[in-house]
């Protein structure tokens, strides 16, 4: 019987296509072509009582309006920044469901590289720049990382500091690996065991190709609980952002 040999972290990722022109990228520029399409399609002919597909636009419009956008910037503030979190979770939703897709099976966010574009270069300077713009440079600055009534040398010694690591470095990391690890290990899990059921059912001895039912049947399982996981991690993505942006806009610490 031959060894069985377990994929690793290298075997997910496929070789380029052409060139410098990878899967993934391919997929992110496919997810936006299809979200545009998507709203611009069922918004053209919106109706008072509407049909399937526009109330599954709707539905998502409302799920990052008022559950996300209004519950975490606040009533006052959230309107301009609708389409900026409904966006943000329609990307990382259909980045994610690739992975279920026949064919493709490959949820753009396991790369590490395209959680991170979306944090630190999407998310993160519009949540500086709408506390620049709200408090002023100086204003924003002091709003953020100075606590009232704390003592100047553990303020400027500890707090300070700590506040600065926290906002600039641990939360855009935070917010970017959070999905990364879902979207990674779920997605090595499902390659694991479909790959152990094939060789306990191709290569493995009488008495263990039995055992190649449980592994398909895990791999399947494995699966459906990725389907959650993946709507969840858009949903906390899109969330987190819309804290960020909230906590930009407050007037205190």
């Amino acid at each position: 019987m031959a060894d069985f040999d377990p994929p690793g972290a290298g075997d997910l990722f496929p070789p380029p296509i052409f060139g410098e022109v990878t899967k993934p990228m391919v997929l992110v520029v496919l997810s936006v072509l299809i979200i545009a399409t998507f709203f611009l399609v069922t918004s053209r002919n919106l109706k008072l009582v509407p049909g399937r597909v526009q109330f599954a636009a709707e539905s998502v419009y409302d799920l990052g309006r008022d559950t996300i956008a209004r519950e975490q910037i606040g009533a006052k503030d959230f309107r301009p920044y609708v389409p900026f979190i409904v966006s943000i979770f329609c990307f990382v939703l259909v980045n994610n469901i690739f992975g279920l897709v026949p064919l493709v099976q490959f949820p753009t966010m396991a790369h590490i590289g395209f959680p991170a574009a979306v944090a630190l270069l999407v998310v993160f300077p519009v949540y500086h720049w709408v506390g620049i713009r709200r408090h002023g440079f100086a204003g924003y600055l002091r709003n953020q990382f100075v606590i009232p009534g704390v003592p100047k040398p553990v303020l400027w010694g500890l707090l300070v500091p700590t506040e600065v690591i926290l906002k600039f470095f641990f939360d855009p990391v935070n917010l970017a690996i959070r999905v990364f690890a879902a979207m990674f290990a779920g997605h090595l899990l499902v390659v694991v065991f479909t790959l152990s059921g094939e060789f306990l059912l191709l290569e493995a001895g009488p008495l263990l190709k039995p055992l190649s039912v449980l592994s398909f049947a895990t791999a399947i399982g494995i699966t459906a609980l990725e389907a959650l996981i993946q709507v969840l991690q858009a949903y906390i993505f899109a969330t987190l952002a819309a804290h960020f942006i909230g906590r930009a806009l407050a007037s205190s610490h």
